[in-house]
């Protein structure tokens, strides 16, 4: 540049600056300037490359599978075409995403010598998340490009150009969402951008990105890390309750980190103390808080303060309900919106790392983030809003478990149904197969909702639930399940003054007593259910009760007893005209007869039974007719007629999905087999039938292993 000198007025003072100088900072040049010179208005070049990652937490703990993943993400030659540039790593609050890419980074110093930088996104902040702008304007600094220009445009601009040939590590951390990423990775093909968030920013997939979920940690990991803080010999003290705390902050380093804060400023608390304060049925956050420190309560609040309403509304909806998975149905039956609303709002929480899919269609909270979304719910809504909410589910259920069991067991009587909230959403099958597959999946769910309906007084819901549940305790034989829910359906028909429910509850709940063995039990049930219809003048019912007492007195070894309760139900349903009953009690006859070996006599029983039961439209009845009366053939010497209808029904049984007559059939087509020296389609059919046993019924299963080893 040309300036005026020292010359005064009208007098040119002549400096020159020759050769390739580069000058930075203000430069003031009096005279003519000749030769290569850039001027700079920006400050110094960086005296040194810049390693801003933070410090990896003295807690950090195992993680080596998942840093052996990111390492697979890394690309051998970060130059390379299609490798990715962008990485993300997601998950819930507190799981541990800031320490992992912190270490993971740290230690990939060497794949990186233009540096590693650092910025904090604020995603979850209250001032709100950070500008693109202030971070382009760090990172320049931080380089030495500088000062930044003005406007987020021109930054970026000189951001890529400024790092097109840098081997750059960037950390983006709590990032909130794509758009803020976009104008922060770097230029040319050898920088590399790291991004940890609770959302899921899928919309990076435009951008090339790989994507990573953090998980839980694991039990071990758990207890290292509680050891770590509180040290070994105290942990060694109390070895169980440590197991309890580490279970209880459900595999979230921040809680259990927060758990070991607790326990260290309180030396002389044992540790099954604080076990206590986190049982299920207490506040666990608000016993994991710590003055000064971030919390899982807080971390949560601010995930969920920046939900939208409805995706807030789904949130604290969902976390009210007493169920450990949802689906897009079950959302939209519970905010009485559509299931297109609800994929929508179900789809914004996943993004948010609120709710896990663990598909298909199928969602569930972290533990702990289910205590959070509870709690938004008793503080946000009134008891009448949960409550509705729950009947509307209830309501659901209670329809759709109906409508599979008059697909499963068409030819059953069922009393009739009652809905507070009817629902228009569809039931989830067309099929029996699929209709049997949903209770199975659900049985859960149906026993959570039983409970809650039994617990909130709606006693004609609760025992219509266990009505309509009986399809998945005849065919699947989960005992347990079975029992408990008739109890709570027996006394939810008491309480609702309904006879008719009251012995419905009586007998099919006897049935699943004396299929696991309580056989007394069942019998008492039977004769009160017996007591009751004769009072009632139900005729039907009467020979339902004494079918059971038949049964019963059979599985105790006294047929000749069986047989007088059999013999009477036979002639009180001929008199009510009520075939099928009386086919049901052939069934029973026939078995009598087979044990006794006289198959002549059970024959035709059988077959009485099965044509009866194929005219009133009982298939699975129906098709176990037709297995004993293949057995009985093969007895008598039948074996290729016998062995025949006893696949024909096994078939009817696999097509159905009836687990346990499947074993029942197995086991007979065994016993056949090895009647006539087949030893081993004998132990084919004895293995496939433990196999099937061993899910339905142990006992059976035990039984089958005793019998097959015999000679």
């Amino acid at each position: 540049m040309e300036a005026a000198g020292e010359g005064g007025p009208g007098h040119t003072v002549h400096n020159g600056i020759s050769g390739n100088a580069r000058l930075y900072g203000p430069t003031v040049q009096a005279g003519d300037v000749h030769g290569g010179i850039h001027v700079h208005v920006a400050g110094a070049e960086p005296t040194s490359v810049p390693r801003q990652l933070l410090r990896v937490p003295p807690h950090f703990t195992n993680r080596k599978t998942e840093l052996d993943e990111l390492d697979g993400l890394l690309p051998t030659d970060p130059g390379q075409a299609g490798s990715p540039r962008l990485i993300v790593v997601n998950g819930p609050a507190g799981i541990g995403k800031t320490a992992l890419v912190s270490r993971w980074l740290h230690s990939r110093e060497r794949v990186f010598p233009d540096g590693q930088l650092y910025a904090d996104l604020r995603a979850h902040a209250a001032e709100g998340p950070a500008d693109p702008d202030d971070i382009l304007g760090q990172f320049l600094r931080a380089l030495g490009v500088g000062p930044p220009p003005a406007g987020t445009a021109e930054k970026a601009s000189l951001w890529r150009t400024a790092t097109a040939g840098l081997r750059l590590a960037v950390m983006l951390d709590s990032a909130f969402t794509a758009a803020q990423i976009r104008p922060l990775l770097p230029g040319g093909p050898g920088g590399l951008v790291v991004v940890t968030s609770r959302q899921r920013l899928t919309g990076l997939h435009l951008d090339g990105a790989a994507f990573f979920r953090l998980g839980a940690l694991g039990p071990a990991a758990g207890m290292e890390l509680l050891t770590r803080g509180l040290g070994e010999e105290r942990v060694a003290g109390e070895p169980k309750a440590v197991r309890q705390v580490v279970s209880l902050c459900a595999g979230l380093p921040l809680a259990v980190c927060l758990a070991s804060a607790r326990l260290a400023s309180r030396p002389r608390q044992p540790i099954a103390a604080l076990a206590d304060s986190l049982a299920p049925d207490s506040d666990r956050l608000a016993a994991l808080e710590i003055e000064g420190e971030t919390t899982v309560s807080k971390a949560l609040d601010a995930s969920y303060a920046v939900l939208e309403p409805a995706a807030a509304r789904l949130y604290r909806t969902l976390g009210a309900l007493p169920l450990p998975t949802f689906d897009v149905r079950t959302a939209a039956v519970a905010c009485a919106e559509s299931e297109q609303w609800a994929q929508h709002r179900l789809d914004e929480l996943t993004e948010a790392n609120l709710v896990e899919d663990i598909g298909p269609d199928t969602f569930r909270f972290h533990d702990l983030v289910r205590i959070h979304a509870q709690s938004c719910a008793r503080t946000t809504d009134s008891e009448e809003i949960r409550s509705r909410t729950l009947r509307r589910v209830t309501d659901w259920y209670l329809r759709t478990a109906t409508a599979a069991e008059q697909l499963i067991t068409p030819a059953q009587f069922t009393l009739p149904r009652d809905y507070a909230h009817p629902s228009s959403v569809p039931a989830p099958f067309g099929v029996e197969r699929e209709a049997l597959g949903w209770l199975d999946a659900h049985r859960n769910h149906l026993m959570n909702v039983l409970r809650a309906a039994a617990a909130r007084g709606w006693h004609t819901t609760a025992w219509q639930l266990v009505d309509a549940m009986w399809p998945l305790f005849l065919r699947l034989r989960h005992y347990d399940l079975w029992i408990e829910a008739h109890r709570l359906g027996l006394e939810a028909a008491r309480r609702d003054a309904h006879a008719d429910a009251e012995r419905q509850m009586l007998n099919s709940g006897a049935i699943g007593l004396a299929a696991a063995g309580r056989t007394e039990e069942a019998a008492d049930w039977y004769a009160r259910s017996l007591q009751a219809a004769r009072a009632a003048g139900d005729v039907r019912d009467e020979g339902q009760a004494l079918l059971g007492l038949g049964g019963c007195r059979l599985d105790a070894g006294r047929p000749d007893e069986a047989l007088r309760h059999l013999n009477q139900a036979v002639d009180v349903w001929q008199a009510c005209g009520y075939p099928r009953g009386v086919a049901l009690a052939r069934i029973l006859l026939g078995e009598i007869a087979l044990g006794r070996q006289d198959p002549a006599r059970a024959i035709p029983l059988f077959a009485q039974a099965h044509e009866t039961l194929v005219a009133v439209s009982d298939p699975h009845d129906a098709a176990r007719a037709l297995a004993f009366l293949g057995r009985a053939r093969a007895q008598q010497g039948d074996h290729t007629r016998g062995t025949g209808q006893m696949r024909e029904a096994l078939e009817v049984f696999r097509a159905s999905g009836a687990a346990h007559w499947q074993a029942r059939t197995l086991e007979m087509l065994g016993d056949s087999a090895r009647a006539r020296g087949d030893g081993d389609e004998a132990r084919t059919c004895y293995a496939r039938a433990l196999s099937l046993y061993e899910v339905t019924s142990p006992a059976d299963a035990r039984r089958l292993e005793r019998a097959a080893t015999r000679p």
